[in-house]
């Protein structure tokens, strides 16, 4: 049995465990003692930290799968029988060698006309096309909203997409009679890019050093500030120099449900936000929330006294509720009054538009006296909700 696996029986008895001791010592008025809420507060903490240790594991799992699979196809015919595909532009290794040894600053004029195929407008490089992939994927990891959103590419300029406003209807008719027009209307929806950017900095003896993997290091950091800096973006974002958030009154997802308190959430308004969403969107919805939200739920139960929460004990499943999956991101506000606390919805309509590539740069001067060398790293990125009803939120009274 593989550890993740392991710990989520783990985690699955305990919380059955938590339950029951939750059931048993809660007083005629549905309350807990306050050394009980503390024991039960450890519990839980438990539980969430199993959690999270189930998530490092087989994301480190898929990482270690991904990084087994070969560079490159096996040889399975004569050379001169060759029928692969000819890499070409930036998927070429002169270019991926080129690219690395530039940042490493080993230049020469053949790096520089190879370099010429990934030149960007403002002076960098083009990332070449497998680390392209892989910073997609690190993102992916850091970043849980790509997992969910629909993502395209766009080359240059504002993306324009059509979107009913309204449908058509069909009508009952007279024998002969005049049939009523009736016609879809449709409105246009503009995705652009909005430029996303960091600084990375790296000291000359460590970038000098051979055994220093700066492909890796790039990687790493870049998904880390650039990933968090989109969820952000995703799920709260202003449209103003940045994507619009999900969250957000003008453009964002329509209301659901608006809660009676401004500090709880109750089992009827966790409902009624599963059925304010149509139904054909519900087939592949999903919750998403603050880890604090999810506390809060955790004490939940429906009418048949089972508890809304339910943790996963498949590797690779989340946890759900009301039989629906749940996400966890920081960015997502916490129970607060007025704030809008869960979106519930098919997060394939909000659509993220990756603008050509990731640029690097490589800056000697600008940290010479410190001995370190910087580097820029950029991209150009929206987000939209292309059908405000495909996602529902629950907003704090």
């Amino acid at each position: 049995m593989s550890k993740a696996l392991e710990l989520r029986e783990k985690r699955a008895n305990l919380w059955e465990s938590t339950k029951a001791f939750l059931d048993s010592r809660r007083n005629d008025k549905g309350l807990l003692s306050a050394e009980d809420t503390q024991t039960y507060e450890r519990m839980e903490e438990d539980v969430i930290n199993l959690g999270k240790e189930i998530d490092r594991l087989e994301r480190q799992a898929a990482l270690d799968l991904e990084l087994s699979k070969p560079l490159n196809a096996p040889l399975t015919n004569k050379p001169s029988q060759y029928q692969g595909d000819v890499k070409t532009g930036r998927a070429t290794d002169e270019y991926r060698n080129a690219f690395w040894n530039a940042m490493r600053n080993k230049n020469s004029f053949d790096l520089q006309n190879a370099l010429q195929i990934g030149t960007d407008s403002e002076g960098g490089y083009l990332a070449p096309d497998e680390f392209e992939r892989t910073l997609i994927e690190s993102l992916q990891e850091e970043n849980i909203f790509r997992s969910l959103a629909k993502i395209i590419n766009t080359s240059s300029g504002d993306k324009k997409i059509p979107v009913s406003a309204t449908k058509g209807t069909a009508s009952w008719v007279d024998e002969e009679g005049l049939i009523p027009e009736s016609d879809d209307s449709f409105g246009l929806t503009s995705i652009g890019a909005y430029k996303l950017a960091t600084m990375i900095k790296v000291s000359e003896e460590l970038l000098n050093d051979s055994f220093f993997n700066i492909q890796d290091y790039i990687a790493k950091e870049f998904a880390r500030r650039i990933g968090a800096k989109e969820e952000e973006a995703f799920f709260i974002g202003d449209g103003t120099g940045k994507p619009t958030g999900i969250f957000h009154t003008t453009g964002g997802a329509e209301v659901g449900v608006t809660s009676t308190s401004t500090t709880a959430i109750t089992l009827d308004e966790v409902m009624d936000l599963f059925y304010s969403l149509k139904s054909p969107y519900r087939k592949k919805a999903v919750f998403v929330m603050n880890d604090s939200t999810v506390k809060a739920i955790r004490k939940l139960k429906d009418s048949t006294g089972q508890y809304l929460w339910q943790p996963s004990v498949t590797a690779g499943e989340p946890d759900r509720i009301l039989n629906r999956p749940v996400k966890t991101s920081a960015y997502v506000p916490a129970i607060t009054t007025g704030n809008k606390v869960i979106a519930f919805g098919d997060f394939n309509y909000y659509w993220i538009a990756d603008r050509q590539g990731r640029s690097f740069q490589r800056l000697n001067e600008l940290y010479a006296a410190t001995g370190q060398v910087g580097f820029k790293a950029t991209q150009r990125v929206d987000g939209k909700l292309i059908l405000p009803e495909a996602i529902k939120v629950l907003q704090m009274k």
